[in-house]
C-alpha cells in the first residue's frame, strides 16, 4: 500500500482518488478551499440554486464507469439523472430561425433542421456529422482512453475526412468555420461553429476534429442531474469518503517536493509537509512553481494554446412560473448583440423556491481575468447588462420577471477553481498541429502524476473524469498500462 497526495479536489482529482483508493492504497487529497469539486460549484441565495459551473453532462459512461468500478452503488443509484429531450433550441434572429432538436435522434434532428432550414439541410448536417464520427472513431481511444503517447506529434494531423474537389489539391487542412461555410452554408454554418465556440474553440482557426463535440452531443446525448450538477460532485466525494479517502480543506499546496530524484511529498502553505510515495497534481500547474512540474523535452507544451477562455454567467431569479414545453437549453446566435450565449432553464424544484418561480442561467465565453480587467466596474457591469438584454431575446418577458441577478466574472471562476485568469480547459483535440493536446499524465520525475482539466485528455467533465482511470492505470499497472477498456 502506496500513499498518495492528491492535490485538489476537482473532479479529475477525485476520480483519481477514489480508483487508486479501491486498488488499496492510502489516498489524502489536499485541498485549498473550503469544499469539494472544483469548477462543479453552487449558488444558492433565497430558496434559488445555481449550478456554478458545467451545468450538463456529455458522454456519461466515464461516470458509469467510475461508479462501477469503485464500489457497489451505480452512478443511477447515487443520483438522479436524466437526459434532455428536446436537447437544445437554437434561435438565429437575424436569420429569424428559431428551432428546436430531439434529443439523441439523428432522424428526428434531421426534420427539423429541413423545416428550418430548408430541404435538405438534415442530410447536409448529417453528412458533416458522419465524417465528425469518422474523426472520433480514429482519434476517441488515443485522445480519451489512453495514455499520450509518446509520438503524440501525429495527433497534430486532422482526423476529419476532407471533401476534395476533383482535379485539385489542397495545400492545407481548412479550419472549421471554412468547413461550415462550405459543407453547411450560411445560418446552418453559423449552428455548428456556435455549438463548437460554447466549448471556447475558436471555429476560425479550430481544426475539423472539433466537430466531434457536437457529434458526441448529438450521439450520446446531453444530461442533467436533478438537484444540479453540484450533486454529481457530491457523488463523486461520498464515494470517495466510502473507499477511505482523506480529505484535508483549507490546505494550499505551496511545491511539490523531490528527493532523490522522486517526488516525495508536498510543502503546504503553513510551512508543514505531508510525505507521500506519488504524488497527484490535480489543479492548474500553473499555479505551483515551474520547477514543481518539470516537463520532459518531447513534451506537449504546459499551456500550449489553451488558456485563451473563460465565463461570463448572470443567474436570474424569476417571478413566474417556468412556461410548460420550455426547452432545458437554448443557443442564441447572435451578431446583433455581439453576444452568443447559452441559457439553461432547468425544470427542477431543487432550484426554486417554488413552482411561483423560476431559476435560469445565462452563460457566455469570455477572455480570462488578465487579458481583461474583470474587477473594474466599467468592464463587468455593462457586460452584464449586453448579456441581459440578449437573454431577453429567448425569455419573453424577462425584465418584468427579474426579481434580481449575480454576476460571476472570470475572477470568481480564478477563486473557485485556481486556475490562472479564471481559464477554462477545452477538451483535448486532434489536428492544429498539437496545439490542442494537453501534458501527459506522467511528468519527468518518477512519482508525479497530472490529473484534471489541465492533463490529457483535458476539460470538460467527462475528459477530467477520465483522467482518474488514466492516472489510477499508470500508478497501478505502471509504464505498461495502455488505457482503459
Amino acid at each position: 500500500m502506496a500513499r498518495i497526495a492528491v492535490i485538489g479536489a476537482g473532479m479529475g482529482a477525485m476520480a483519481t482518488a477514489a480508483r487508486l483508493a479501491v486498488a488499496g492504497h492510502q489516498v489524502t487529497v489536499y485541498e485549498r478551499g473550503a469544499t469539494y469539486g472544483g469548477a462543479v460549484g453552487r449558488y444558492e441565495r433565497e430558496g434559488f440554486a445555481f449550478d456554478t459551473g458545467p451545468g450538463l453532462l456529455h458522454l456519461p459512461a466515464v461516470y458509469r464507469d467510475l461508479f462501477v468500478k469503485t464500489g457497489k452503488r451505480s452512478l443511477e443509484d447515487c443520483v438522479d439523472m436524466v437526459q434532455l429531450d428536446p436537447a437544445v433550441r437554437h434561435v438565429l434572429p437575424e436569420h429569424g430561425i428559431d428551432v428546436t432538436l430531439p434529443g439523441a435522434s439523428r432522424g428526428g434532428v434531421a426534420a427539423a433542421l429541413d423545416e428550418a432550414f430548408g430541404r435538405g439541410a438534415g442530410e447536409r448536417w448529417n453528412t458533416v456529422l458522419g465524417r465528425a464520427r469518422d474523426a472520433w472513431d480514429a482519434t476517441r481511444r488515443p485522445l480519451l482512453e489512453e495514455p499520450l503517447r509518446p509520438d503524440w506529434q501525429v495527433l497534430g494531423n486532422d482526423p476529419y475526412p476532407a471533401r476534395r474537389k476533383s482535379g485539385l489539391l489542397r495545400r492545407r487542412t481548412p479550419a472549421l468555420k471554412e468547413i461550415a461555410d462550405r459543407e453547411l452554408g450560411g445560418a446552418l454554418g453559423e449552428l455548428l461553429t456556435g455549438l463548437v465556440a460554447e466549448y471556447g474553440v475558436d471555429p476560425r482557426s479550430a481544426p475539423g476534429a472539433a466537430t466531434v463535440l457536437p457529434y458526441m452531443e448529438q450521439t450520446f446525448g446531453s444530461w442533467y442531474v436533478r438537484g444540479g450538477m453540484r450533486a454529481l460532485a457530491t457523488a463523486v466525494y461520498e464515494r470517495c469518503r466510502e473507499r477511505k479517502v482523506a480529505f484535508v480543506f483549507g490546505a494550499e499546496v505551496r511545491e511539490v517536493l523531490v528527493r532523490d530524484g522522486r517526488a516525495a511529498g508536498l510543502l503546504l502553505a503553513d510551512g508543514s509537509e505531508a510525505a507521500a510515495d506519488s504524488v497527484v497534481c490535480g489543479i492548474d500547474p500553473g499555479r505551483l512553481p515551474a520547477g514543481s512540474l518539470p516537463w520532459p523535452p518531447d513534451a506537449v507544451p504546459a499551456r500550449g494554446g489553451l488558456s485563451g477562455t473563460s465565463r461570463f454567467t448572470l443567474f436570474l431569479a424569476l417571478r413566474g412560473a417556468r412556461p410548460e414545453g420550455t426547452a432545458h437549453r437554448t443557443r442564441l446566435f447572435s451578431r446583433g448583440t455581439a453576444c452568443d450565449l447559452t441559457v439553461l432553464r432547468p425544470d427542477d424544484p431543487a432550484t426554486r423556491p417554488d413552482d411561483g418561480h423560476e431559476a435560469v442561467t445565462v452563460q457566455a465565453v469570455c477572455a480570462p481575468h488578465g487579458a481583461v480587467d474583470w474587477t473594474a466596474p466599467s468592464v463587468a457591469g455593462p457586460h452584464a447588462e449586453k448579456l441581459l438584454e440578449a437573454a431577453s431575446l429567448v425569455v419573453p418577458r424577462l425584465r418584468e420577471r427579474l426579481l434580481w441577478h449575480e454576476v460571476r466574472t472570470p475572477v470568481d471562476v480564478e477563486a473557485a477553481t485556481g486556475a490562472v485568469g479564471g481559464s477554462v480547459p477545452l477538451p483535448a483535440l486532434a489536428g492544429a498541429g498539437g496545439r490542442l493536446l494537453y501534458p501527459a499524465n506522467t511528468t519527468a520525475v518518477p512519482g508525479l502524476y497530472l490529473a484534471g482539466g489541465w492533463a490529457h485528455p483535458g476539460g470538460g467533465l467527462p475528459h477530467a473524469g477520465m483522467t482518474g482511470a488514466l492516472v489510477a492505470g499508470l500508478i497501478v499497472e505502471g509504464a505498461e498500462f495502455r488505457g482503459s477498456q
